[in-house]
């Protein structure tokens, strides 16, 4: 009994000892962080409204003040609730928040929907980011891509480095875990963002305003029945509607709610409405 009670001790005792090490670390991801945002002196940070930009804005608004602004794109590839929520975020830190508007649709490279669509909407993003930056004379521009972002494919990036956009978590070594960690120490509580709307849009088929306000509609209502917590995507392939979901979240239903649901679904002009055994899967990997 007393060994098995040493052992206890000991394995807690190990826990306890990782955890510190563990925050140690993170502690100094986070001083360095801090003492590069200082050293910029101004920023203009690129801000979703989700997670990794919150945070982000955060502690740039505690280094800096007046001196950072966020700065929200306002476009038919992004939901009405994601501004909401970014309004929303930007009260609770405190910081200038300022939205502007983006056009993707003036460019046909992006209508087309090629692989690199991301590129080409992260581009139109920093055209106008560096503009209004010139106006508010601060020459950084910050974005929260973060070192779990390296795992996927992110041909949007290659925009950062065309316009030097900062990103100062990747910089600093913080991964997704690290700034949920610093969410909680921050006391801030926001959601995850979602990727814009054309991301439900397979490559090469062409992304249109109707194609946009569909699924944005299809997945207003998804929500309704599944909450904002878990990840879903509504894929459009003209008339038919791809979900993809965690299939244990589809079948919490029952046979009359899902009846329900695809009759709703198929009011926005879906003809057939299916769910992806696969489940969810991020656009650029599949």
């Amino acid at each position: 009994m007393l060994d098995s009670r040493c052992w206890m001790v000991k394995r807690v005792s190990s826990i306890e000892g990782q955890l510190r090490i563990i925050m140690k670390l993170l502690q100094k991801k986070y001083l360095k962080l801090k003492r590069r945002i200082n050293n910029l002196g101004s920023a203009v940070i690129a801000f979703s409204g989700g997670l990794d930009s919150t945070i982000l804005a955060k502690i740039c608004f505690d280094c800096l003040g007046r001196n950072a602004i966020a700065v929200t794109a306002k476009s038919a590839t992004y939901t009405s609730s994601e501004l909401k929520e970014a309004t929303k975020a930007a009260k609770l830190i405190g910081i200038k928040h300022i939205v502007i508007e983006t056009d993707e649709f003036k460019n046909e490279k992006f209508i087309n929907n090629p692989l690199n669509r991301c590129y080409w909407c992260k581009r139109e993003l920093f055209i106008k980011l560096k503009k209004f930056a010139r106006a508010y004379k601060i020459k950084n521009i910050l974005d929260g891509t973060n070192l779990d972002d390296c795992s996927d494919v992110r041909p949007g990036f290659a925009a950062n480095k065309e316009f030097n956009v900062i990103s100062l978590f990747l910089e600093c070594g913080l991964a997704k875990k690290d700034i949920r960690q610093l969410a909680e120490r921050l006391n801030i509580s926001v959601k995850t963002s979602n990727a814009c709307l054309a991301s439900r849009i397979p490559f090469y088929e062409k992304i249109t305003p109707l194609k946009l306000a569909k699924i944005e509609k299809a997945e207003n209502i998804l929500r309704k029945y599944f909450g904002n917590k878990n990840i879903l995507r509504a894929r459009d392939h003209g008339g038919i509607l791809r979900i993809e979901m965690e299939n244990k979240e589809w079948t919490k239903l029952g046979n009359s709610g899902i009846n329900n649901l695809v009759k709703k679904l198929k009011k926005i002009d879906y003809k057939y409405i299916t769910v992806d055994l696969e489940g969810y899967i991020p656009a650029g990997l599949r």
